[in-house]
């Protein structure tokens, strides 16, 4: 009775972060142009070293420990513009040829089965 319930509740936990995170990118519209993922990124960059650096002050005031002073994080610039439409192009692609690939590998699988029984 346990196994089946924490199992269910790691099932929602699951589904709720990933809910979540479809939410954001919705609301976010980063699958729109993308001068829009470019500054979500931008902003991301701005925002994630502070809270990281709060979130560690907090441990430490709570729990008494000391951590080290981390080093800055570089500087990455990453150019979604350019790589954007290789993704789509990458994924379009495997899309694409899914169908034939999957009857190929369905084929030798079955292949494979039958001089298995023999």
């Amino acid at each position: 009775m346990v196994a089946r319930v924490w199992s269910l509740m790691r099932f929602l936990i699951k589904g709720s972060v990933a809910g979540g995170a479809v939410y954001l990118v919705y609301d976010q519209e980063l699958l729109g142009p993308s001068d829009k993922s470019q500054a979500a990124l931008q902003k991301a960059g701005e925002v994630v070293p502070p809270a990281m650096y709060q979130f560690s002050q907090y441990v430490c005031q709570q729990t008494g420990l000391q951590i080290p002073q981390l080093p800055a994080p570089p500087k990455i610039y990453f150019p979604i513009r350019d790589s954007w439409n290789a993704g789509i192009m990458t994924v379009m692609s495997a899309l694409s040829v899914a169908p034939s690939k999957a009857r190929e590998y369905s084929k030798e699988g079955w292949e494979y089965v039958k001089a298995r029984t023999k």
